[in-house]
Formats: structure tokens, sequence, C-alpha cells
């Protein structure tokens, strides 16, 4: 095997039996929590690396799957000799639930009527993925984390994994994120909501085995992917190219560039994401939020990790002031910056 390379790995499910209670107080059978692992856990239990993915992430952060030609979503900075070093560290990433990558969500079925839940799902909020994740390290023994990383969604579970289980966590990583939803941010999410909702084939959120809302979902695909490019980026990468013509048409055909690839990521996530999915998770980001009395600064006092907090530029979904307004907020807590 290649050095930095993990090779072939398998996606994992736990079964956590007994009640899961949500946050807005309804009530889950039990959890199915689909997630990966890499590297070895060293013998005090204490080497444990959590990563938390983003909206259109999965369990398969690192390594390939059988016969895939593509590794995971975070494979560049986990394995051995990487950032992640999993001869160092033993790496965990689960499917938040509420998602449709094997983790209990609203493709599941509903044990009490045999089909599917669709939008009779319960609405979740990032507090209640964190709380899963926690069952999960449960169901492994592994009783603390020496870190937690992840960036967008991702980085807002790590940040509330430092408000709900302070004592369990020595490191956190948050990259591009925040500690509560604009407007804006829940802006962009509605409209994409409201692009699968009106969608004749969501069909009340009942689809399943039947033809799916594609037009919907690739539409909210479309609108979110714009939000995760800068301007600066779709001007280098795309300018005001025509695609697959010289000229214009003066119609209303695809024509450029910037149109074409829009196109393309908005057909080829309907292959691999469930609309449903999409609508709940995007309403768990709007939920967001971490200020207490209005002050980010009194959400986080209770936090007891070291961290580090890293920003793009050039983000315009999660800019870099939302980056600098954790910090400041850590700073008035006097925590540790790395």
């Amino acid at each position: 095997m290649l050095r930095g390379s993990l090779g072939t790995v398998t996606t994992q499910h736990a079964e956590i039996e007994g009640l899961f209670t949500l946050e807005s107080g309804a009530v889950l059978p039990g959890l199915t929590i689909a997630y990966e692992t890499y590297g070895k856990l060293n013998r005090d239990k204490t080497n444990a690396i959590l990563i938390c993915h983003a909206l259109s992430g999965d369990a398969h952060v690192a390594g390939f799957h059988e016969g895939d030609n593509k590794p995971g979503w975070w494979d560049a900075v986990i394995g051995p000799g990487k950032a992640f070093d999993t001869d160092l560290y033993y790496i965990i990433c689960s499917n938040v639930i509420g998602g449709c990558k094997g983790s209990t969500g609203p493709s599941s079925i509903n044990p009490a009527t045999g089909k599917a839940y669709g939008a009779t799902f319960p609405v979740v909020t990032i507090c209640d993925m964190v709380n899963a994740q926690k069952l999960l390290l449960d169901f492994l023994g592994i009783p603390e984390l020496y870190a937690v990383a992840g960036g967008s969604m991702g980085g807002m579970q790590a940040l509330q994994w430092t408000v709900s289980f302070p004592d369990l966590i020595k490191k956190v990583i948050v990259i591009a994120t925040t500690g509560y939803s604009t407007p804006q941010q829940i802006a962009f999410n509605e409209v994409g909501r409201k692009a699968i909702i009106s969608d004749p084939d969501w069909n009340n959120g009942d689809y399943y085995g039947k033809k799916i809302p594609s037009r919907g979902l690739a539409l909210a695909r479309m609108v979110g992917h714009i939000t995760y490019l800068s301007d600066e980026s779709m001007h280098a990468k795309f300018g005001r190219a025509l695609q697959g013509k010289e000229q214009v048409g003066f119609d209303f055909s695809t024509e450029f560039g910037i149109e074409s690839y829009l196109h393309y990521q908005g057909d080829t996530f309907t292959k691999r994401f469930d609309a449903n999915s999409y609508l709940y998770i995007t309403k768990a980001i709007d939920y967001f939020d971490l200020t207490k009395d209005g002050s980010l600064a009194t959400g986080l006092s209770g936090t007891k990790a070291a961290f580090l907090v890293m920003s793009v530029s050039s983000d315009w979904l999660y800019p870099p002031y939302q980056s600098e307004e954790i910090v400041t907020a850590l700073s008035a807590n006097e925590r540790e910056l790395q």
C-alpha cells in the first residue's frame, strides 16, 4: 500500500437501542448510525479524533470503497503521515442523523408503519446530531476525544461538541463556519427547500419507490453550489467562456461554462442525495445558534478545549468575520487559541 493511502475501507453501522429524544421533544425508537474508522485506538483510548461532515457529506471521509476510483471527501488530509495521521490517531467519521447515507433519516423505515418516514420524520438540530455522535462513541467504548474537527456544517458540529460535552474534548478545529446562522444563510437554504417542495414529484415527502423530485433537488443544489464558490474562483475557472459554441445564440439554451457546470452539479447531486434529507439538514443549519442572551461569548463560556479557528478569505457564505466573532468570543473567555 502506498505511503499515505488507507486502501480499501468499509462503512459500518451501529445499531443504538433505546428511545432517542430530540431537542424538539420528538422521540425516535432507536438509531442506526453509519460510520467509518481509520487507524488504531490506543490502550488508554485517548487518541480518538472525530471528523464531522458538511451538508452533503457522509461517513466516507478517507480511503476507497471497493470498486471506487474516487476516495473519501477528505482523503488528502487523513491517512498515514498526513495531517490527521492514522499512525498516531484513531479517526472516526459518522453520517449525521437526518442524512441519507446510512444513518437514521427520512428515507429510513418507520417501524410503526413499515414505510419510509418521509416528511413525518421529526426535525433534527445540530445538537441532536452531536448527541447521536456521543452515543456512537459510547457504542465504540470511547470515553473522550483528543480532538473534533470539521468545516462548514461540520464546524458547527465541532463547536456544538465543545458546548454540549466540554469535558470530553481536548482540542477542536473549526474551518469556515459560524457560531450562528445568519439571515442570508437561512435565506439561501429556504430557496433550496422551496425548490424541492415546489416540485410536484416531492408529493409531500412521499416519493420513495416512485419518481423522485429530481428537478427541485437539482435546483436546490445549483443555488447551494453558487454559495460554495467565490466571485474570484468563478472568474478564474469560467470567466465568460461559452460552452460548446463559439458565439451566443440569442436564446435560452445553456451557453456559458458556468451554466453548464451548475447543471452538471445539480444533475449529479440527484443521483447521490435524498431530497428530504436536504430539507432536514438545511433546517438544522438554520436553527444553529450558540449565542446565549444574544452573546456568543456567553454561549461559549462553558467550553474548555483548545481551539484552532480557520477561515477562507474568499468565502462569502461563511465569511471571515464570522470566524473572527468566534475568536473574539473565545478570547473573552480566555480560551486557548492555536
